[in-house]
């Protein structure tokens, strides 16, 4: 039988039993082993006291072994107690921090441009025809027109969908598509502050309500096209007293009577504005591959039909004429041409925008007395803005330069007359410019050029550049954003009437707004044609509020008379709406500027091209 030990060098040692010594031998030498070495495995106080003398006991009270090491017992109690001294003291503080009352710096409330925003954009909620959304959030609106298109034999083709044009039920794709390009201009610019004001995702939805619709009006698959339904609904009733949109007062969801498309087959200036919509909104839909491309693709068919077949949409005395008539095609093709380089980086549309013939057509390079107002009818002022911005941020040189500092210059000359200190304009004595020359429906005009000269001031800004000259005067840019604050201001209620032009802002505004829609009570009743008149003659307030409509505004007197009767008081449109989204927008929040380079995304790296060399020298 045999016992194995441990070698002190590691391996296994095996020890006879014949060689082993007797017990007690082994007991007598027990007291010459390492002592330590008897701790190896634990051993209780009694055992402890046997094996160690007196003096070890007392020596190792002295520390304290905490396993990985053994540290001096006094040394053990004052690190545990300086710890538990320094916890109570920090508990302490913590506990007076948390119980002092403090003053909270609370986020600053909304300015009121930011407030009149949320509501303005409601405005396009109540004005949606088609099946509406769940989350559309207008009680006394339902579903409407769901026929349109279909129910006209002659053209059969489904123009369910798009935007009510103002207090009726007319479909105009003229002045919808420039209050698309409108808001699509306004998020391409300040798309953080639609996301700060928490209507980013609202805007979008707007648009896309629109450029769905506009799809629907053309072949948009196709290359080339000969024919668009430019409007949906008829408003002439110098015919007789037929039913339509005009003659009638009823609610869109209970509307019985025809409703006829019209359809164009040589109309530039509606091809080229629609094709600005689809493109601007591309660039807001970049993030979306799919429908941008889409959009892309349906701009480009529109406006290859609007260069082949030239004439004005509205000619020969069709109804659109009556109520957006368009007076040339110029304009649109310069912004239409503008917008869609910037949606494709395509060379051939910039060439064509910048062409010194078709921008002198576009009235361009003289004054005249409607000089400068941008419009559902005249683009003009909006394109030469667009293209200043390609000259201050890219500036592209030759052979873009000399057109590009022409545009350049004459917004600077536009900017100059929206100044009080010039005569280009009259103002009424409340402060209202009167861009329209004293003529019904002033506002539609002045939210743009507030649009216009609070988005050029951000432009220069954002250019480093601290203003521009009017002559041998120099202006700073806020000379500029205190015109657009005016301008607005005086809309939101700081003028002599003391009341709102925008439909729920502030305590005093329109009550009889001249809208088929709000003025019918939600009883589940259908007036008939001539039933709803007596709705629209009575003297009684709307029973709906169509919020944040901007009515067409006072007279040249800064008079205005709240009755429905007189749309040239109370009538709000579309494209009015969309101009004072993108002012409001501009104005609001703070001060955080434009996205310089959002508009640029498809457009290539830009390498000026040398001029040509000079002519040969002859004696």
């Amino acid at each position: 039988m045999s016992m194995y030990g441990r070698d002190p060098w590691g391996g296994p040692l095996e020890i006879n039993a014949a060689d082993s010594a007797t017990d007690d031998d082994r007991s007598r030498n027990l007291q010459d082993f390492d002592r330590a070495a008897l701790n190896s495995r634990p051993l209780d106080e009694t055992q402890q006291s046997w094996l160690l003398g007196p003096s070890e006991q007392k020596k190792k009270k002295k520390y304290v072994d905490l396993g990985c090491i053994i540290v001096s017992r006094k040394l053990f109690v004052w690190t545990v107690g300086t710890i538990l001294a320094a916890g109570f003291i920090a508990g302490f503080v913590t506990l007076i921090v948390k119980t002092v009352p403090r003053h909270h710096h609370s986020r600053a409330p909304p300015d009121n441009y930011t407030l009149a925003l949320h509501k303005a954009l409601m405005f396009f909620n109540a004005q949606r025809s088609g099946p509406l959304p769940k989350h559309n959030n207008v009680s006394w609106r339902g579903n409407s027109g769901m026929r349109d298109g279909l129910s006209d034999n002659s053209v059969n083709k489904n123009l369910v969908g798009g935007y009510y044009d103002a207090g009726d039920a007319i479909k105009f794709n003229f002045p919808a598509s420039f209050a698309m390009t409108m808001l699509s201009w306004s998020v391409i610019e300040y798309s953080a502050k639609y996301e700060a004001a928490g209507e980013l995702n609202h805007i979008k939805d707007t648009i896309k309500w629109g450029t769905d619709y506009l799809l629907k009006t053309f072949n948009s698959s196709a290359d080339t096209i000969d024919r668009i339904s430019a409007q949906v609904g008829v408003g002439d009733t110098s015919k007789g007293p037929d039913p339509n949109d005009h003659y009638c007062w009823v609610r869109p969801e209970d509307i019985d009577y025809p409703r006829p498309v019209y359809e164009c087959h040589s109309c530039s200036d509606l091809a080229a504005e629609m094709a600005a919509a689809l493109a601007a909104a591309s660039i807001v839909f970049k993030d979306s591959k799919t429908y941008s491309q889409k959009l892309v693709h349906g701009a480009k068919t529109l406006f290859k039909f609007a260069r082949e077949v030239r004439g004005r949409y509205s000619s020969g005395g069709t109804d659109p004429a009556v109520f957006y008539n368009s007076t040339s095609y110029w304009d649109e093709y310069v912004w239409g041409g503008a917008w869609l380089y910037y949606a494709t980086g395509n060379s051939s549309y910039l060439q064509l925008a910048t062409h010194p013939t078709l921008a002198k057509h576009a009235g361009a390079f003289w004054g005249g007395p409607d000089y400068g107002v941008l419009s559902w009818d005249n683009k003009l002022a909006g394109a030469q803005v667009l293209l200043s911005r390609l000259r201050l941020f890219l500036s592209p040189g030759y052979p873009y330069e000399e057109i590009l500092r022409t545009f350049h210059n004459q917004t600077s000359i536009v900017m100059c007359s929206y100044l009080p200190v010039f005569t280009s304009f009259n103002r009424t004595k409340g402060g209202l410019i009167q861009l329209n020359h004293g003529r019904p429906q002033p506002l539609q005009y002045v939210v743009n050029a507030a649009f216009l000269a609070a988005l050029y001031s951000d432009y220069l800004d954002a250019a480093d550049t601290p203003g521009w000259y009017c002559g041998p005067n120099f202006f700073s840019t806020d000379v500029l954003r205190d015109f657009a604050r005016t301008q607005i201001n005086y809309i939101l209620g700081k003028n002599p009437q003391k009341m709102s032009y925008v439909v729920g802002f502030g305590n005093r505004y329109p009550k009889h707004v001249h809208h088929r829609g709000a003025s019918i009570p939600k009883n589940r009743i259908k007036y008939n044609c001539k039933g709803g008149w007596k709705w629209r003659d009575t003297p009684k307030p709307n029973p709906n509020t169509i919020v944040g409509a901007m009515v067409a505004g006072p007279d040249k007197h800064d008079g205005f008379r709240d009755v429905r009767t007189n749309y040239n008081y109370t009538e709000p449109t579309l494209a009015g709406n969309a101009g004072l989204v993108a002012a409001l927008v501009a104005l609001s929040g703070e001060k955080t500027g434009i996205d310089k380079n959002t508009i640029f995304s498809a457009v290539p790296p830009m390498f000026p091209v040398p001029p040509p060399p000079p002519a040969p020298w002859k004696p």
